[in-house]
């Protein structure tokens, strides 16, 4: 018996082999089969590729004694290939654990993932109450359902209560985060609430708790799962409720390698498996907030923080122009004096500035030439705790020495401050306090981990952060934060600029002032009459939205338009631009559809690669995937030149 049998590579349709094992395949059986020279892992497809080609069929080697791939994931990975025109074995590849499914036992492992009776007792407030009455009256079946509420109003205490009404009636639940940081101060809570060791899944993870929570997963042995992207392409045995938390997160959005936003496509996943979503945010996005004045999603808000005397920190602007700032010195002097109010009484500080390592740039005095990537478009950035130069797009490292154009060795001049070079300046000012630099640098080690207790237990006095502390982390003495450089500029390619720029600051002045103490954030800027900086300070954010929802219809953009960027990359400017046109001629003409570009990339060269994009603009209500899938499948690929597509694009540079 012919049977269809689709593998993990890149092809777009299942491929037919001979069923002469005594077993009974069934669509989601998983099975090896005879690939080239290899034995690899396939699943037995609903539907078989037609085609008029004669080829001899190569038969199944045997079944794999595993849980099938239930139907509804089928669909997903389906749907999932047609919507982000991604070839349809590599979309079941995203199911697997390296190409494969795991037959080994992991019985004894399971335990300590497994949900137990808490004696603790965890109270909810009576606007709490409301709002998990509210989300359980909609049901059990598929419905997005949005839960904003405040920084610190306790959104994660709300749906631990749903989550745990779903568990005990026998179904599993996904909790998605954005970043891998947040993980281990969400894992402590977990442990509180449900008495259990979280399985949690993400790129960090090892080999061996891959094998233990896939296998657990897809038997029903391990009940929930906190995961990043990928984790929404696990084989769930009995999947009962997706939970997305910090919904607003562009990290959600995966640009390298299969594009996709996990957020979009956890909600797909749950209309396929009719169950319900929650969208977790303080803010929402842009397109979420659409939804909500449709009507087409469900909302319920906490609009008190949990402690009951905790309000919002005081928005403070300190004017550049008008202070007198030291050379190579990035604090003002009534920073200084504000920030001392608050550690003359115990508490800590958090100075915010997006940029790692000490210098963004370095260039020589004498001849004026800039240390830059050899790889990439961008200026090298100076890490002083490595001493070394640092490309932050392609890893490249280099010395910080080299022979002036001019004469001799290069005078240096380091442009500009990162969190390293206000932790040196901070150093200075307060050498009798303990003070720690909090980036993805330093939070990838386990040394993490004691970071976030010390700063729990207050044994870190100032905090040097990255945007990774603006969202999820509690810290209950931390009272005053300082934005060391409040610029907004949106270097004129990026759409979400002021959306993002919102939705961060609203989530960093959060960290602040949580257990009812008095709190403050402090705004260091050059451009105090800033239009986004002054709605930041106003704390309205939902004027912001209601504006940008206006702006976004005028201009045709998403969610009222949507985007595909196709991507085109080589090893030449000239060649890559020439590939561009070509494709453009060759996509369908279609009323309504626009076709922007070619343009070079704002960047224009990453890992020795020239990038340029075409970007197509549609109605809502077209779905162009299919049209455009048939036309880039014509396309032939020149020798030397990659072409991707990113469908719902959020990153343009």
């Amino acid at each position: 018996m012919k049977i269809p049998i689709l593998l993990p590579k890149i092809f777009d349709f299942p491929f037919t082999y001979q069923n002469d094992t005594c077993e009974n395949l069934i669509p989601g059986n998983f099975v090896k089969v005879p690939f080239g020279s290899n034995e690899i892992t396939g699943v037995v497809w609903p539907y078989e590729q037609k085609t008029e080609k004669k080829f001899k069929i190569k038969k199944i080697s045997r079944k794999i004694n595993v849980k099938n791939l239930n139907s509804s994931m089928i669909e997903f990975i389906t749907w999932f290939s047609k919507y982000n025109l991604v070839p349809l074995g590599m979309s079941f590849k995203m199911c697997l654990l390296n190409k494969d499914v795991i037959e080994k036992n992991f019985e004894k492992d399971f335990i300590k993932f497994e949900i137990k009776k808490n004696k603790n007792n965890f109270l909810l407030s009576n606007e709490q109450k409301k709002s998990l009455e509210y989300i359980t009256s909609i049901g059990n079946n598929y419905n997005v359902t949005v839960l904003e509420g405040v920084t610190g109003s306790g959104k994660t205490l709300v749906y631990f209560h749903r989550i745990k009404n779903i568990i005990d009636r026998g179904f599993q639940a996904l909790i998605l985060l954005p970043e891998i940081a947040l993980t281990k101060q969400f894992s402590t809570r977990f442990k509180e609430f449900f008495n259990a060791e979280p399985a949690i899944w993400h790129s960090d993870t090892t080999r061996k708790n891959k094998s233990i929570i896939w296998k657990g997963i897809s038997e029903g042995k391990i009940q929930i799962v906190i995961g990043a992207r990928s984790s929404l392409f696990l084989p769930f045995k009995n999947l009962g409720i997706i939970i997305v938390d910090e919904e607003q997160d562009v990290s959600y959005k995966q640009d390298e390698g299969v594009s996709y936003n996990a957020r979009d496509m956890a909600i797909t996943r749950a209309s396929l498996e009719n169950i319900p979503i929650n969208l977790v945010t303080s803010i929402p996005s842009v397109e979420t907030y659409n939804n909500i004045v449709n009507k087409k999603y469900h909302v319920t808000k906490l609009e008190k923080r949990f402690f009951k005397k905790a309000a919002m920190p005081n928005f403070e602007i300190i004017n550049l122009r008008s202070e007198k700032i030291n050379k190579e010195k990035w604090i003002a002097k009534s920073t200084i004096d504000k920030v001392n109010h608050y550690l003359d009484k115990g508490d800590q500080v958090l100075f915010f500035l997006n940029r790692r390592g000490y210098a963004p740039f370095v260039i020589c005095n004498n001849c004026g030439i800039k240390f830059e990537c050899p790889n990439c478009a961008v200026n090298l950035n100076f890490h002083k705790k490595i001493n070394k130069l640092l490309c932050h797009y392609c890893g490249h490292k280099s010395l910080l020495s080299r022979t002036c154009k001019k004469q001799g060795k290069c005078d240096l001049i380091f442009c500009g401050p990162g969190v390293e070079r206000i932790f040196s300046e901070l150093k200075k000012l307060y050498p009798k306090k303990k003070i720690e630099i909090f980036s993805s640098d330093t939070l990838k080690n386990k040394y993490s981990s004691s970071l976030f207790k010390k700063v729990e237990k207050k044994k870190i006095d100032i905090l040097i952060g990255t945007q990774l502390l603006s969202k999820g982390f509690h810290f209950p003495k931390l009272n005053c934060i300082v934005v060391v450089d409040g610029n907004f500029s949106s270097h004129g390619y990026d759409l979400r600029s002021a959306e993002k720029n919102i939705q961060l600051y609203h989530q960093l002045a959060g960290r602040a002032g949580r257990e009812g103490n008095k709190s403050s954030i402090f705004f260091q800027t050059y451009t105090p009459e800033d239009d986004t900086l002054l709605r930041i300070s106003k704390n309205d954010p939902h004027a912001f939205l209601e504006k940008e929802l206006l702006l976004r219809k005028e201009k045709k953009l998403p969610p009222f338009y949507r985007l595909i960027s196709l991507i085109i990359s080589g090893d030449s400017e000239i060649l890559i631009m020439k590939f561009a046109t070509n494709i453009k001629s060759k996509l369908p003409k279609i009323k309504e559809i626009n076709v922007l570009g070619p343009v070079l990339a704002p960047i224009t060269k990453i890992r020795k690669k020239y990038r340029c994009r075409i970007l197509i603009r549609y109605p809502k209500n077209l779905f162009i995937q299919k049209y455009l899938s048939h036309s880039l499948n014509k396309i032939k690929i020149t020798p030397g030149i990659k072409l991707e597509v990113d469908v719902d694009p959020i990153n343009f540079g």
